[in-house]
């Protein structure tokens, strides 16, 4: 089965921009690179991948594009930019213009504000993405779904992709109120989801089969939406390996050849305006 990552993330301890992760994550406070990726995905038919940021700043972006110029398999780029800076517009079509530069992601999950997507401040940004033809990543957790759909009803032509399901209470296995309020973006069809993040939601040592009603909920309100991603290598916290995720999301989502296909591929490069001839 061909595979292609539409969330994975590289960084250089120390280096440009960088800030996480500090001492505090002892199984991934290391360098992890284009070499590093290869080595992990052993076995896996990986065909290529989406390069997800993971520093607030310009210049961890800027280093991203630097070090994805010399590696084929990245065929993507989601970066960061301050979509509340005086200057979003101006930045924005900067790096709309930069070779794989696909879309962008701002961390909700760390901020305080949870309305903070709705703040009149923002909308120049989100205008300059939506005239560049980027996509948005939306990193956010339960609390943000209500306020995500009136974001998406107000953006109609911004594709919006959920990272990481929303990260739902894995950890205790709590479905509801995620299951509504997913479901509810759902029925936009510029809203799709990734099946990305889950192990590192749950609860220390618990199985992967756990997380099985998560998954099918997915599966049934995505359909051809849902898009599997790594989150390689912050899927090492959880103590898995890439192959290991792989195999269990295959194993949860089952799914049909061509469905499953399409959620390891098909899905992330249509979402990313990455199609192959």
């Amino acid at each position: 089965m061909r595979v292609f990552d539409s969330h994975q993330h590289f960084w250089q301890i120390g280096g440009p921009g960088h800030s996480w992760p500090d001492a505090g994550w002892p199984g991934i406070y290391r360098d992890f690179l284009p070499a590093d990726l290869r080595v992990a995905a052993e076995g896996v038919n990986l065909v290529g991948t989406v390069l997800v940021q993971s520093q607030p700043a310009d210049a961890d972006t800027d280093w991203m594009l630097a070090v994805a110029g010399d590696a084929p398999l990245i065929e993507g780029i989601v970066g960061w930019a301050d979509l509340e800076a005086e200057d979003a517009p101006a930045r924005i079509t900067e790096l709309a213009r930069r070779p794989k530069l696909v879309g962008l992601r701002p961390m909700l999950q760390a901020m305080d504000d949870t309305e903070w997507l709705l703040r009149p401040s923002v909308e120049p940004g989100l205008a300059a993405m939506v005239a560049n033809h980027l996509r948005f990543d939306a990193l956010v957790q339960p609390r943000h779904l209500a306020m995500l759909r009136l974001v998406a009803e107000r953006w109609p032509e911004l594709p919006m992709v959920i990272d990481h399901a929303a990260k739902p209470d894995a950890a205790a296995g709590t479905l509801d109120p995620w299951r509504e309020e997913i479901a509810a973006l759902a029925t936009l069809p510029h809203v799709h989801c990734k099946l990305s993040g889950l192990r590192t939601e749950q609860a220390p040592r618990k199985p992967a089969d756990a997380l099985s009603p998560f998954v099918e909920h997915l599966v049934a309100v995505f359909g051809d939406r849902l898009m599997w991603g790594s989150d390689w290598p912050v899927l090492l916290h959880a103590g898995d390996g890439y192959r290991d995720w792989v195999d269990a999301a295959r194993r949860l989502a089952r799914l049909a050849p061509d469905a499953e296909q399409w959620l390891f591929e098909g899905a992330a490069r249509r979402f990313y305006g990455l199609v192959t001839d």
